[in-house]
C-alpha cells in the first residue's frame, strides 16, 4: 500500500480528490485516513456548515435538505483560498453536492492552486445505507448527526443524494474524472480499495 501511496501522492501534487457518497457510507471516515496517509488537509463540507451554522444560530440543513447554493458558495468554497492551505493537497468530502454547483468547485479549486484530479465515488445499497443507520442508532455510534434521529430526516438526506448530487457525479464522470469504488466492506477493506483504486487511476492520467 505505501507504495500505491506514494504514487497517489506525486500524482496529486497540491491538487484534490473530492469524495462523494450516500449518508453512512464513510465519507469523512475515508476522507480523514486519506488525508493523514498523504500529508494533505482534510475538507467536509458537511462540517464546516454545521459549523457555522451552531455560529450563527442557523438550521439551514436540520431537515436534511442540502445547504442553497448561494450559500455554499460564501461558507464552503472561501476555504479553498486559505493561505495555510496553500502548499497542501486537500481531501474533500462531499464539496458541492447540488447539480451545477461542480464548474463552481472546479474553477475555485484550479485557481487556488488545488485543481480537482479525481472524484471518487463511495458505492453502497440504500438497503445498507438503512442497516448502518439503524445499526448506529442501536450502538450510539458516531455515524449519526443529532438530527438523524428521526427517520423521516434521514431518509430526506437520502432522497436529496440521489436527486441532486447523482446529477454531479455524473457531470464528473463525463470529464473523466469519477472513480468509483464498492463501500460495502468492512471499514479498511474499503480504504485499501480507495487506494488502489486511486492508484490505478494516476496511473492511468499521469
Amino acid at each position: 500500500m505505501e507504495e500505491q501511496l506514494q504514487k497517489i501522492k506525486t500524482w496529486l501534487g497540491t491538487g484534490s480528490i473530492n469524495i462523494f457518497g450516500l449518508p453512512m457510507s464513510g465519507k469523512d471516515t475515508v476522507g480523514i485516513r486519506l488525508a493523514e496517509r498523504l500529508g494533505a488537509k482534510f475538507l467536509s463540507s458537511g462540517i464546516i456548515v454545521r459549523a457555522i451554522e451552531e455560529a450563527t444560530n442557523q438550521g439551514v440543513t436540520h431537515g436534511g435538505k442540502l445547504i442553497p447554493s448561494n450559500l455554499f458558495y460564501d461558507w464552503v468554497l472561501p476555504y479553498f483560498e486559505k493561505p495555510e492551505l496553500r502548499e497542501y493537497p486537500l481531501i474533500l468530502s462531499s464539496i458541492g453536492r447540488w447539480e451545477g454547483e461542480e464548474d463552481q468547485v472546479m474553477s475555485v479549486a484550479k485557481l487556488s492552486y488545488h485543481p480537482i484530479k479525481a472524484v471518487v465515488m463511495l458505492q453502497l445499497a440504500e438497503s445498507d445505507v438503512i442497516e448502518r443507520w439503524e445499526a448506529a442508532k442501536l450502538l450510539n455510534d458516531r455515524g449519526l448527526r443529532p438530527d438523524d434521529a428521526d427517520p423521516e430526516v434521514f431518509q430526506t438526506r437520502i432522497n436529496e443524494y440521489r436527486e441532486k448530487t447523482l446529477p454531479v457525479l455524473k457531470h464528473y464522470q463525463e470529464l473523466g474524472l469519477l472513480v468509483p469504488v464498492r463501500a460495502s466492506a468492512p471499514r479498511d477493506q474499503v480504504f485499501q480499495n480507495v487506494v488502489e483504486a486511486l492508484a490505478n487511476f494516476a496511473s492511468q492520467t499521469h
